[in-house]
């Protein structure tokens, strides 16, 4: 039996702590602390929108400004979801530990250890990506300050523009620290409850393909009776039991694997599509954006952040296809393990319900990620697809009116 200390998934629970939605700790001033950090978001993204009242609107406005307010929209999808759905995160948290304690064979504990640790892996890979941004966004913000600083220079100090169109109704030279706080804050809080949310999908989805893999074991050992069967003649009924049971233990880890997905995709279905659809008119503003800079001019400040966009939803959307598509390769791993033990060695009656297993894999195990497409590495070579004819359009387009301005 595994303790329940190791799977207490300490990282993650301290980046949900973090933005408010560990599950297991709900209190009034967590509530508080959601309704806060709901609030700056939200605030932020109107900030954003009001620019439409100040300023005229036009195309290249329009998908400057909106290219930020859906990125922001995309964390707010994300920290809402499991807000409302922390008894589905809870539930999905206890099936583990569950599941974790049923298991008694060592190298079954193994199997679950290894699956764990590569979840563990992934939370800091990408707490150190998420870690990178943030640090180069501060930077940036503040590297005209710190410039002046650093060469002891006898003159005004200036700071950066501000990186994102916003309107406050205020002098924005005045409140610059203010403002540059409301957008750290915002930022900070999406970016950290896009890391929180995304690593225990992930940790989730490790321990699932630690349960497939324990299937797979569980019939490699069942079948290996097979093998000694002539050897023991006498206890062939026991050993045909013993067949039996490890076949019953198998299918059921199969049976419970499936379902720990089925549960992890259907509670969060809602909030894929709204991810998939923001995600898209993100990416594809932002690139419209890109070749508008590069079009008129390599100005590499405001070419970096729509840039910094695309590859954050470009990687996401890489993942979570990659991730399902993971599942289905452990699931289509004990489907292949049933195909090449040797199952001509077990009794008849078992031979019979190694055909029901077979009959598994004529149905393919796919995820629906928001009803909109299968999660699969052929899923994410189509978006890509898709983002590439994006991109030629954008750009024939893009130089026809370069062309046209120039010849004015």
């Amino acid at each position: 039996m595994i303790s329940r200390n190791y799977l207490q998934f300490s990282l993650n629970r301290i980046f949900l702590l973090t933005v408010g939605l560990w599950p297991y700790q709900q209190s009034k001033l967590v509530r508080l602390q959601l309704t806060i950090f709901f609030s700056i978001l939200i605030t932020f993204i109107i900030f954003q929108l009001t620019t439409f009242l100040t300023s005229k609107c036009t195309m290249d406005l329009f998908a400057n400004v909106f290219s930020s307010v859906l990125l922001f929209t995309f964390f707010i999808i994300k920290y809402c979801s499991f807000s409302l759905n922390n008894n589905v995160v809870k539930y999905l948290l206890e099936q583990m530990t569950y599941i974790c304690d049923q298991l008694t064979d060592e190298n079954e504990i193994n199997i679950i250890k290894r699956y764990n640790s590569y979840g563990k892996y992934y939370t800091i890979v990408f707490m150190l990506f998420v870690v990178f941004i943030g640090f180069s966004l501060i930077l940036y913000l503040f590297w005209p300050f710190i410039a002046n600083i650093l060469l002891s220079i006898n003159e005004t100090r200036t700071h950066a523009e501000l990186p994102l169109l916003t309107e406050y109704f205020v002098d924005q030279d005045k409140y610059f620290y203010l403002i540059i706080l409301h957008t750290t804050a915002a930022s900070f809080i999406g970016g950290i409850a896009m890391l929180s949310t995304g690593t225990i999908l992930l940790v989730c989805q490790q321990y699932a393909c630690g349960m497939f893999r324990i299937a797979c074991y569980r019939i490699e050992q069942a079948m290996t009776i097979c093998k000694l069967r002539k050897n023991y003649e006498k206890k062939s009924l026991r050993n045909e039991l013993s067949i039996y049971k490890g076949l019953i233990y198998a299918v059921d880890m199969h049976r419970e694997a499936m379902k720990f997905c089925d549960s992890l995709i259907s509670k969060f279905k809602v909030m894929f599509f709204f991810l998939i659809v923001t995600s898209v008119l993100c990416t594809t503003l932002s690139f419209f954006r890109i070749f508008q800079v590069m079009s008129f001019g390599y100005n590499i400040q405001e070419l970096l952040l729509p840039l910094l966009y695309v590859i954050i939803l470009v990687i996401y959307m890489v993942i979570s296809n990659y991730v399902s598509q993971e599942i289905m390769d452990r699931n289509n791993d004990v489907i292949i393990t049933v195909y090449n033990v040797q199952w001509y060695l077990a009794p008849l009656h078992v031979q019979k319900m190694i055909l029901f297993l077979l009959q598994k894999g004529t149905k393919a195990f796919t995820l629906n990620l928001g009803t909109l497409f299968v999660g699969s590495l052929e899923s994410a070579a189509m978006v890509k697809k898709m983002y590439s004819n994006i991109c030629n359009i954008t750009f024939y387009t893009n130089r026809k009116k370069t062309v046209f301005y120039y010849s004015c």
